[in-house]
């Protein structure tokens, strides 16, 4: 290195091999060194020395403000980046709950197709297997079935007891179709007329009236709000007589809640007729009873707004329309 010069001098160091592009400072009698791209503090700034050529040094002064403001966007930046990312991520994660979700839902609604199909044919095999069983039963008395024990409930119509008899009555009819086949043995079954017309199948009118309330949806006269009824309300004078529609058996006369004083008839092969709120009872629980005989009188016994019967007719204890078996007979005829 060559000589030194004074005090607050600047000078280039040289050595064998040419200029160290340094630049050297001689600051209270010290040597000092600065290499490339050096920083200095001054005050609210940093001063950086660049070396742009060999042996030159270019002097930059950036405000402090400066380069703070750049470290905060820049951790601004990685923030926003990170939440893009986990918000990314979420949506990922949703999307492919959804995914799932759509294909559970649209294999729920297949297996529901494939039961209500199921249900459906079912209940088709079962209407014409009843049909069967039934006009066999009453020809050549191959099938004893009887009802369900009776329902203590306030409503006797239950959706899911209504289905479980329903299933019942298809296992019971499926095991005894083999039966209900070698019985008919080929023979021409009894005809409408001829089943209708028989002493065990309800025929007439309960009572003398009019029908005030058919069988089916209607509106509950007390609460006001849909409910099925069971059968039909045949209005007529308090105490009028009402009479058995067909031969049977009596298996209840009693008081139920809603109901009232009720009779019931059992006509065999799962056919039973129902009589309610009655004023009184003119039979006894195993009483043998024909077609007009006198089972009761009309009255406002249970839940009822005037003078009138409440009929049904049931199959295996799961009501059925009673008007198809009302002729134009008066009762008691």
């Amino acid at each position: 290195m060559g000589n030194v010069a004074d005090q607050g001098s600047r000078f280039r160091c040289g050595t064998s091999s040419g200029s160290c592009g340094c630049q050297v400072r001689i600051v209270r009698g010290r040597q000092s060194r600065r290499p490339e791209g050096a920083v200095a503090m001054r005050g609210k700034s940093y001063t950086f020395f660049i070396a742009s050529t060999p042996g030159k040094l270019r002097k930059v002064i950036v405000p402090a403000y400066i380069l703070h403001g750049i470290a905060v966007l820049a951790l601004i930046g990685a923030i926003s980046v990170t939440a893009a990312v986990g918000a990314y991520s979420r949506m990922l994660w949703k999307v492919s709950n959804y995914n799932a979700l759509r294909h559970d839902q649209e294999t729920l609604k297949k297996q529901y197709r494939q039961l209500q199909s199921t249900v459906n044919d079912t209940n088709q095999r079962l209407d014409s297997l009843q049909s069967l069983a039934t006009e066999v039963a009453m020809t050549y008395g191959v099938l004893r079935y009887h009802p369900a024990a009776f329902d203590q409930s306030d409503n006797p119509i239950d959706a899911q007891d209504a289905f479980d008899r329903s299933i019942e009555q298809y296992t019971f009819l499926k095991r005894n179709a083999s039966v209900i086949a070698v019985s008919s043995g080929g023979l021409h079954l009894l005809s409408a007329m001829s089943f209708a017309n028989s002493s065990y199948t309800p025929a007439i009118w309960p009572v003398m009236g009019h029908i005030t309330a058919s069988f089916g949806e209607r509106l509950d006269p007390f609460s006001g709000e849909g409910a099925f009824h069971t059968g039909v309300d045949v209005a007529s004078d308090y105490g009028a007589p009402v009479h058995a529609t067909a031969d049977g058996v009596i298996t209840i006369a009693a008081n139920h809640a809603g109901y009232g004083r009720l009779v019931v008839v059992d006509h065999g092969f799962g056919l039973t007729t129902w009589y309610a709120h009655l004023s009184a009872f003119s039979a006894v629980p195993g009483a043998r009873v024909k077609r007009g005989e006198v089972v009761g009188y009309a009255g406002i016994s249970g839940r009822s707004t005037g003078p009138h019967v409440h009929y049904e007719v049931r199959m295996n204890n799961a009501p059925i329309n009673p008007w198809r078996y009302m002729k134009s007979t008066p009762a008691g005829d």
